[in-house]
Order: C-alpha cells, then sequence, then structure tokens
C-alpha cells in the first residue's frame, strides 16, 4: 500500500511541474474553487461563463490549470 502523505494529485503534479517552469503561477480548479468558495464543478461553469485563460494539461482534453493571476483579479473585485 503506498504512503499516504507521498501521494500526489496528478493535477498538482502538474501545476508543480509547470510553476518550477514558468513566470507564470498557476492553480488547480479546486484550488481556484476553493478560493472562490466554488465547488470544482461549480468552477468549472465559473471558466467557461467568465472565459478565463485555460492552460492545457498534456494528455487529457478535459484537465486544465488557472492563471492564479486572474483568480487575484476576480478576488480583488468581490471585496
Amino acid at each position: 500500500m503506498p504512503d499516504r502523505q507521498s501521494f500526489k494529485d496528478y493535477n498538482l503534479k502538474v501545476k508543480e511541474t509547470f510553476n518550477a517552469t514558468s513566470n507564470e503561477v498557476v492553480l488547480t480548479v479546486t484550488e481556484a474553487g476553493s478560493s472562490l468558495g466554488l465547488s470544482k464543478d461549480q468552477m468549472k461553469i465559473y471558466v467557461e461563463k467568465n472565459k478565463l485563460t485555460k492552460i492545457s494539461i498534456m494528455r487529457s482534453v478535459h484537465r486544465y490549470l488557472l492563471l492564479k493571476s486572474e483568480i487575484d483579479v476576480i478576488l480583488s473585485r468581490k471585496k
């Protein structure tokens, strides 16, 4: 049985790799949703409705990361 502390969600692994090699900081859909008080499914709808930038993840059409800078702007407007 794998050690639970060493397990990382695939999206989090991709996020770490992307952040280590890019000038842009990204968030997973779940992380972005949590910061806005939305579930993962609600966040996916929010992304489409508000045309947020989606950073595609290789090997999957349905997975993507979001720009932290865009989420920060949304959060600053909510205050």
